[in-house]
């Protein structure tokens, strides 16, 4: 005889209990009970990310970013959303040391990651957290040309010629003004001249400068919309997505030799260990260099880091020869002595007003 509790019968129901009964001596009706499915485990509660970055990359994150929040719901079933904020690197690093909760921040040089880390925002060994050193993209410093190039712009030395009209953004504000800074001295120490040569250089093409807008796409807009100047030192990027945009169809040109620039991207650890966040914090910044972020990056203009990215560019950039931040020291000392207060910058700045 096999006898039930009542709690067991009405989980089983009469059909199972009649097939019970006829089962053998050797059978166990509670291993039918324990066979019904398991609840099904909930799904992880939705998550949100900050990402703040430089102005230029817009165009690629929102590309990379809803691919990104696909994947990892198809990976882990938790819906991720990314907010951005956008603006000059040296604005948007100021603004996350004075609160802006960054998870992630893809900046124009390490040397603004370097303030960040600094202030204790972000622990030391974050360049070995990631890939290539952190860097996640590359791109270059561009003139931008009117029609025709009535000018004559051909090379770096054509910028400190008599009436011509540069724009360039501020490196105070702006981390690509700070390459463009980089390219103008750098191109002067490469090709042999002196410290003082490059100073009286940088400053020649200083007074041709009449505004300097705060973060790279201003100056873009202020030479393509504005249509101030007759030549403008940006992005490599920007020129490729104002031609991409229908903005601007006349060649540029690259001149040589010239800066590459190395974009980093990093986790803020305080940020997301107050958040929580920091699991899909760093798989994002991972699949930044991923083909299917790369390729994205590719079509918007920047240079690839990885192998896979670097084919599918093939043929798509121009070549040059390049120099590197690391061939100057490296961005902390850099920046100290050409950046900091009463730097090299603010002496030649101060003299050619």
């Amino acid at each position: 005889m096999v006898y039930l509790s009542h709690a067991l019968t009405r989980r089983l129901g009469a059909s199972a209990i009649v097939a019970g009964i006829g089962l053998g001596s050797g059978t166990s009706l509670l291993a039918g009970a324990t066979a019904e499915a398991a609840p099904k485990a909930p799904a992880p509660a939705p998550q949100e990310l900050l990402l703040v970055s430089y102005a230029v990359t817009k165009a690629a994150y929102d590309r990379i970013i809803p691919a990104f929040e696909a994947d990892w719901k198809k990976k882990t079933g938790q819906t991720v959303r990314i907010k951005t904020s956008f603006g000059g690197s040296g604005s948007q690093t100021r603004a996350v040391l004075d609160g802006l909760e960054a998870d992630v921040v893809g900046l124009a040089m390490e040397a603004d990651v370097l303030k960040l880390e600094a202030k204790g925002l972000i622990q030391p060994g974050w360049q070995k957290e990631l890939p290539n050193n952190a860097i996640a993209t590359n791109s270059t410093i561009a003139f931008f040309l009117r029609p025709g190039n009535p000018r004559k712009i051909k090379s770096w030395e054509d910028l400190n010629n008599r009436g011509v009209d540069v724009v360039t953004a501020n490196p105070k504000t702006s981390g690509g003004a700070r390459w463009s800074f980089l390219g103008l001295w750098g191109n002067q120490i490469e090709t042999g001249k002196s410290e003082a040569q490059a100073r009286a250089y940088v400053g020649s093409v200083l007074r041709n400068v009449d505004v300097l807008p705060k973060d790279a796409r201003e100056a873009t807009d202020t030479f393509v919309k504005r249509h101030k100047g007759d030549v403008l030192l940006n992005w490599e990027t920007e020129a490729i997505l104002a031609r991409k945009n229908k903005e601007w169809t006349v060649p540029y040109k690259l001149p040589s030799p010239n800066v590459l620039t190395e974009m980093p991207v990093a986790v803020v650890d305080r940020n997301v260990d107050r958040h929580g966040t920091r699991r899909v914090a760093e798989a994002f910044a991972k699949f930044l260099y991923t083909p299917t972020a790369q390729k994205h990056f590719v079509d918007n203009g920047f240079r690839p880091v990885t192998p896979e990215g670097k084919a599918y560019a093939r043929g798509k950039f121009q070549e040059v020869q390049f120099f590197r931040i690391s061939d100057f020291g490296g961005w902390a000392a850099f920046d100290k002595k050409f950046f900091g207060k009463g730097g090299v910058w603010d002496q030649i700045f101060s003299k050619s007003r």
